[in-house]
């Protein structure tokens, strides 16, 4: 039987209508006028506010070098493309090499405007207008750029890109974060019907991506320290206030591609600055761009004390093995959920690489070499990731406490308390009657499990084949047991009956109270 979707009153996503999910949805071209103003939103807000920023960046770049209006229309042009990371040739000089900021703040707000827009249990058509109009709109501008700078190049050295390239960057980044935006909002549904080893993997992996590039931008700032002499030459070339926040502001938008090539330097492959480069090991010489954030990179050779920065990716590693433990039903003969988790950080890391390498004039490239970087990543979230399962699996954790209701999951985190139903309550034991011991406390097992060692009992449930769907709950067979001292009506009256009768009863006069018998004793 189909469930009535409910109604939401949110006020972007307008009214809902009330319909079975079998057979009763209106068609893909039916769409309300509501609906309609909301995917307008979709389509058209985030990428207004990026255009309104890059308008209002043009404007104060152009005045303050003191030029004039003239190619302002083709500034705003290159700026939208730039944001969207598609490689712009002015003049004779390739610039690839795009910051990463104002792009993640651009994807940011398109998927959280998707997260506004959908519903919890969303229909097919819904999902295809919503990803229609996520990126329908932000194409529709691009094209009106590209044709824009192909009229601006008289006036700008600036010559049109490959449509094709534009199109297709445009095309890859909104609808990444339109998808985002939809999975965040249909988690619940999305995680029952994925595998629990691979939601589990991606909280490991997450995780661990962030902690790499905590440990980089935490080197990079001590870099900048370290090299404060170096800043304070770059800042040598600036004639005024103006120059100033302009590099000042440049090295703020580069400063996470900064972080990711920390990231290379960190797993050991190292970054590469056209003919220099920079690693654990080798530093070599080169001309680099003279921005602030770029006076980190190291002149000098390698010193030798530099290798101990290998031991923080190797104790992310170790760590991601034991959270691996925690969350997750791996064993050292089967570490699935450590694997992929290795393979999904090494994915993200990699991607976020691509983004922030590039070319740039005659430099050439500057990046990390994405095969190497990415096979380093794997190896060091893997080998020693799996060093951290075995002890935790040994030492720390016999029994992962899942992190959701799943139907793969043997235990529920919520209904299982390990520390207070496992060992006995002192408490309890102290207020139970006198010659009555409490029920013993076990963990929770399978019909079939006789083991009475923790680990032999998880090793039990962990070979046992889960189950592909929650099944409906077994009613558990429950026999009222009352305390000691309450006695029931019926028992009561037994008890009268079977107590001694007094068959002769004499009643004695108030007087004879006050005199005593030949014993000595009262009356």
């Amino acid at each position: 039987m189909s469930s009535p979707r409910t109604s939401s009153n949110h006020p972007l996503r307008g009214a809902r209508r009330s319909s079975a999910r079998s057979g009763d949805e209106p068609g893909f071209l039916s769409l309300p006028p509501d609906r309609a103003r909301v995917l307008l939103f979709v389509a058209f807000r985030p990428a207004a506010f990026a255009l309104a920023v890059v308008v209002v960046t043009m404007l104060v770049t152009l005045f303050t070098a003191g030029s004039d209006l003239t190619g302002l229309s083709g500034a705003v042009a290159a700026g939208w493309l730039a944001v969207h990371q598609v490689p712009l040739l002015i003049g004779s000089t390739t610039v690839g090499l795009l910051p990463v900021l104002p792009t993640a703040l651009l994807l940011w707000a398109a998927a959280r405007e998707a997260v506004a827009a959908t519903d919890t249990e969303p229909t097919r058509a819904e999902l295809g207008w919503l990803c229609g109009a996520a990126v329908g709109g932000p194409l529709l501008i691009t094209a009106v750029c590209l044709a824009v700078t192909e009229d601006a190049s008289g006036s700008i050295a600036l010559q049109r890109p490959n449509p094709l390239t534009a199109f297709g960057w445009v095309l890859l980044l909104h609808l990444t974060a339109v998808l985002c935006g939809i999975a965040f909002r249909c988690r619940e549904r999305l995680f029952e019907g994925l595998p629990y080893d691979v939601i589990a993997a991606a909280y490991v992996a997450g995780r661990a991506v962030l902690r790499l590039l905590a440990a980089a931008a935490v080197l990079v700032v001590l870099a900048l320290l370290v090299n404060w002499s170096r800043v304070g030459e770059t800042y040598g070339s600036a004639k005024g206030i103006v120059d100033v926040l302009g590099l000042t502001l440049l090295s703020l938008l580069y400063l996470p591609n900064a972080v990711v090539a920390g990231v290379g330097v960190l797993v050991g492959p190292g970054v590469e600055f056209g003919d220099a480069s920079v690693g654990v090991f080798t530093v070599v010489g080169g001309p680099i761009p003279a921005v602030p954030v770029l006076a980190a990179v190291p002149t000098g050779p390698a010193v030798l004390w530099w290798a101990v920065l290998l031991l923080v990716p190797a104790a992310v590693g170790v760590y991601g093995g034991v959270e691996s433990a925690r969350v997750s039903y791996d064993r050292p003969g089967a570490p699935w959920a450590l694997l992929a988790a290795a393979g999904l950080g090494s994915a993200a890391l990699t991607a976020l690489a691509a983004l922030s390498g590039g070319e740039l004039g005659n430099f050439g490239r500057l990046g990390l070499e994405l095969p190497v970087f990415a096979l380093a990543v794997f190896a060091w979230l893997a080998i020693p990731g799996y060093a951290g399962l075995l002890f935790a699996r040994t030492f720390v954790v016999s029994f992962p406490t899942p992190l959701m209701r799943h139907p793969d999951a043997l235990f529920d985190p919520d209904d299982i308390d390990y520390d207070e139903d496992y060992y006995p309550d002192e408490q309890e034991s102290a207020r139970a009657p006198a010659g009555r011991a409490l029920p013993e406390r076990r963990l929770p097992e399978l019909p079939g499990d006789s083991a009475t060692d923790p680990a032999d009992r998880y090793a039990g449930l962990l070979d046992r084949p889960r189950a592909e769907s929650p099944g409906p709950e077994k009613p558990l067979d429950a026999e009222l047991v009352e305390d000691q001292p309450r006695r029931s009506a019926a028992g009561a009256v037994a008890a009268a009956e079977t107590a001694p009768e007094i068959v002769d009863a004499e009643v004695v006069e108030p007087d004879a109270l006050d005199g005593d018998d030949g014993d000595g004793r009262r009356n």
